[in-house]
This record gives C-alpha cells, structure tokens and sequence, in this order.
C-alpha cells in the first residue's frame, strides 16, 4: 500500500470523496507542497498536482508524486488533462488549489494569460466555475505591489478564495499546511453547519481584585478551541469569544477577547446582531460565579498581615444570551462540576437548562480539566441523554455533528458555497508527466 493511502483520513473524514487538485508554481515555498498534501490527505482527501516548469526547478515531480500517490501533471497531453481534470463532467474536481502562488502566476490569471500547465487549468476552472483557492508566498515588497492588489482584487470578486500569507523576515510566506487544509474544508463545507453563523464563548474569566491580581477559574480553553476550529471545518462562521487561554488559538479563527463578566455581557450586547443569526452559541466558559469591587492600583503585600476579600454574585449570563438570541438559534450551556453521581450530574443540567432555557446542556465532572480526552454527558432535549468520551476534537466534532440534525430541522439551511455540491466519481488514469 502506497504511504500516502495510509494516512487517509486519520485526522477527520470531512474531505473523504472530495478530489482536489494543487496547483505548484515556482516560488522556494514550493518545498512546503507535500507538507500541505499531507494534511489534506489526513483529512480524506483525494489530492492530484499539476506543476509549472519553473516549480519543477525548485520541488521534483518524484516527490510529489510521493506526497500524493499519484504521477505529478509537468506538461500538458492529448490526454487534456486541464480539460478533464476541471472541465464539466465527470471526473472534475471539487476545488482547484494553487500553492504556492506566485506573483507572475496570480497577475497571469487575472489578466488571461495562460502559458503553464498551473494557468491552463486556472482557466479551465475559472471557466467551470470550480471552486479555487490560492496560497500566495513571494517577497515581502511584491506582495504590496499595486498591481498585484489589484490582480488579487480582480480574482477575489471572480469568486477565487486567498489563503493569507505569514510576514516575517521580509518574505510574505505560504501559510502554515493546518491553515491551508483549513481553508480548503471550509471552502468545500456542505450540510446544515456551511455558511451559519457559530459563536464559541470559552475560556477563563478573570475578576480584578487590584490592577495586578485577579480572581480566576481553571480553564484552558481546549474545549472552546476545539469546537471553534470543527465549526470552522464544517463551513461555519465562526467567532470565539476567548477568556484567559492556555492553548494556542488558530489565526484563521476570528477572535474576540474578554476578561471579566462584565466585559463578556459587554461584548455580547455589541455582537447582538450576530448573536441573534446565528445557527448556535455554545458556551464551554468558566464563567465568574462570583466578584468584586476591585481596588485601584496595587494592593501592598507589606501593608497588612492579611487580606480580606468580600465576594458577591456575578451576574448571570446564560439568561441574557438566551434575551439576545431567542429561538431558532440553538443555546448550548456547558455545565461543570466535580464529585457527583452520574444522576446527580444530570439533575443539575436539567436544572440549568430550566434556568437558563437554554436548548441543549452539556455536564461534565471537573476530573476532566487540563485533559486531552472529555467525558461529557449530553442532554439534547427533555428526557434525552446520553455520553460522549473521546478527545477533546472527536468530541467538539461528535457534539456539532449531533446539533446540526436540530439546524437541518429548523430548514432554511443555507445552501453552501458555489461549487461545493458533490460529483459524480470516476478514477484518473495515469498521466504522463
């Protein structure tokens, strides 16, 4: 068995019956290709590549061949291999992928000339109205060029999605190979999740007892993350509101920072609007149970032998959210707490869930915190109930999975990106290349 077919769909299986082709053109970040060719075969995807000749100069068609399974396309046949790789029919691909993107090659597409085998099929797709995403990767100062922008500009109304380059050290790099596997699933999302609206609100929040200290909770935020990205991975739009994290955020998450309750009903009474369209709003925060009047400045340690600290109830949220996002968006409450029975557990999610009338709640014991595996009892509706165990992404992945069945009963679903409807399979011959 080839290697790349061992790693088909150990990370998710969202991309699996999804065919794509990557364009390769001639920039250093070339080097980078089987890297991104991997992550997209983790994710279940079929993956073929097409090559300019000036990127076969930096990256040998071996070993991309090596990365995809599948003979890299260095020149163009009888086989019209553009042509029956991204014209209509069957056989054509779900989205065309051109990384890395050079400057000359972006301006080439925008402008109709077509003179590789990368800008034949840019062509062709552009044509058959494939979907098409471009990585761009050139020099800090080519990447300002006015008629670059305006190149890009040119593409992005033509309906051709841009993968944001990384500055440093006056290049404007490829995106890392999670940020362009993320795109490509979010391009090629379908089913109740793509184009809806998410709102993610996790981490921890801090109350000030001086301008130095806070009273704080211990939350990583792992789980807010997780759901944030398999969200995104689905096709939502996503916003995370994030408290005091202790993991990574991905940058292609569109984060909205808070620190106190206060802070949070804040941002929620300016993201009313959003709140109100979206499909759902999930709340995996340790939200402040209690507060108080914080003191200015810094408090001196040597002032006193001890320090007393009068704690009162924070107000709640899950109320007000439910106020700001009536039905149909769907509430979902995070309840945690530590040492109970199953039963015990889930009498007091059914509890919340009449407090706050939120729509689903999810309990979990705080054993948990700081894991990379959740245990999470599940209450969809009255009555219903029952566990997830997996790590924390199989779990944010299995719990937006169950909800979207609520979003597809609400209908209205919105339909999905241009191009992303499923077609109809057949196997690539071998190429010459």
């Amino acid at each position: 068995m080839h290697p790349s077919r061992v790693i088909r769909g150990t990370t998710s299986r969202l991309l699996e019956g999804r065919h794509i082709l990557i364009g390769i053109t001639g920039s250093i970040a070339a080097v980078e290709i089987p890297k991104i060719v991997r992550e997209l075969l983790r994710h279940g995807a079929e993956v073929d590549a097409v090559m300019s000749g000036e990127a076969t100069r930096i990256l040998p068609a071996e070993a991309v061949e090596f990365a995809t399974g599948r003979p890299a396309i260095t020149r163009l046949t009888g086989a019209v291999e553009h042509v029956s790789l991204l014209g209509p029919g069957e056989g054509q691909v779900d989205l065309y992928l051109i990384a890395p993107a050079t400057a000359n090659t972006l301006s080439k597409i925008a402008h109709g000339i077509d003179d590789t085998p990368v800008t034949s099929c840019a062509a062709v797709a552009l044509g058959a109205k494939v979907p098409m995403l471009v990585a761009p990767a050139m020099h800090a100062q080519m990447a300002e060029n006015p008629a670059l922008r305006e190149s890009l500009a040119r593409l992005e109304r033509w309906g051709v999605g841009s993968i944001s380059a990384t500055s440093g050290e006056g290049e404007a790099k490829i995106a890392a190979p999670e940020t362009v596997a993320a795109a490509v699933l979010h391009r090629l999302a379908r089913g109740p999740w793509a184009g809806r609206g998410a709102v993610v609100i996790g981490g921890a929040g801090r109350e000030p007892i001086d301008s130095v200290r806070s009273i704080t909770n211990e939350s990583s935020g792992a789980s807010a993350v997780a759901l944030a990205t398999q969200a995104f991975y689905r096709g939502a739009a996503v916003e995370l509101w994030a408290g005091a994290m202790q993991v990574a955020i991905p940058p292609w998450i569109p984060t909205y920072p808070w620190r106190s309750i206060e802070d949070l009903r804040a941002l929620a009474r300016r993201r009313r609007a959003v709140l109100r369209r979206a499909g759902a709003v999930l709340v995996p925060a340790a939200l402040p149970d209690f507060t108080l009047d914080a003191r200015p400045g810094k408090i001196d340690s040597r002032a006193a032998a001890g320090l007393s600290l009068e704690l009162r109830p924070a107000p709640k949220l899950l109320p007000e959210l439910r106020r700001l996002a009536p039905s149909p968006t769907r509430l979902v409450a995070f309840k945690l707490d530590a040492g109970l029975s199953p039963a015990e557990l889930e009498r007091k999610a059914e509890r919340l869930r009449t407090e706050t009338r939120a729509d689903w709640v999810v309990a979990n014991d705080a054993r948990t915190m700081g894991s990379d595996r959740t245990e999470a009892l599940v209450l969809p509706r009255p009555g219903e109930r029952h566990w997830i165990r997996a790590p924390k992404p199989e779990f944010a992945g299995a719990l937006l999975d169950e909800l979207a069945g609520d979003l597809a009963a609400l209908g209205g679903s919105p339909a999905g990106r241009p191009g992303s409807r499923p077609r109809p399979r057949r196997r690539t011959p071998a190429r010459r290349g």
